[in-house]
């Protein structure tokens, strides 16, 4: 009997710390929100010993502050940013998809200046119009190749000019943020 309450007091010993080996760790503590400053990759240090929430209203007032003074709400640029990169990539299937058909337009082209031309040199139409025909699709379709790759060029171009725009509108802004930081107080970089 002695031998049994030995095992059962050693299984339950056994089970405990197997139980308590399996519990999940305590709960850690949430992340800190971010600052506004720091979603927009801006550090800011407070050189005058402000508190957390003094930092916080001063960001908001400096951010208010910057928006009016260079018109670029940096929120509104990512966001249109995000439109134009969708709206770029719309150009690019449309371009992709209006070249589809220009070999048949150039055969139907070349067969009729074949068969005009055929008529004329060998009073045969029909042989006129099938090399015709040939030649007008090798030349559709290299024509509209050359179409598509400089459409293509055009949306590239005009897609980094308006990330340049918009980059310069985020740093401008920046700037202008940092700046009523540091009349603040504050040691900034970005």
């Amino acid at each position: 009997m002695t031998i049994r309450c030995v095992a059962v007091l050693f299984g339950s010993s056994l089970l405990a710390m197997v139980a308590s080996a399996q519990s999940p760790p305590p709960a850690s503590a949430p992340p800190a929100q971010k600052s506004l400053a720091a979603t927009l990759n801006v550090y800011v240090f407070p050189s005058g010993g402000q508190a957390a929430t003094q930092q916080s209203k001063d960001e908001g007032e400096c951010y208010q502050w910057a928006v009016n003074n260079t018109g670029s709400d940096p929120f509104e640029v990512q966001k249109q940013e995000a439109t134009a990169q969708q709206q770029a990539q719309q150009m690019e299937q449309q371009v992709a998809e209006a070249g589809k058909g220009a070999g048949a337009k150039g055969a139907v082209r070349g067969a009729a200046a074949g068969a005009l031309i055929g008529e004329i040199a060998d009073d045969d139409a029909g042989k006129g119009a099938a090399y015709g025909a040939a030649a007008g699709v090798v030349a559709g379709r290299r024509k509209a190749k050359h179409e598509q790759q400089a459409a293509s060029q055009q949306v590239k171009a005009q897609t980094q000019q308006a990330v340049q725009a918009d980059e310069a509108k985020i740093a401008s802004f920046k700037k202008a943020f940092s700046a009523c930081l540091e009349g603040k107080k504050y040691t900034v970089k970005f």
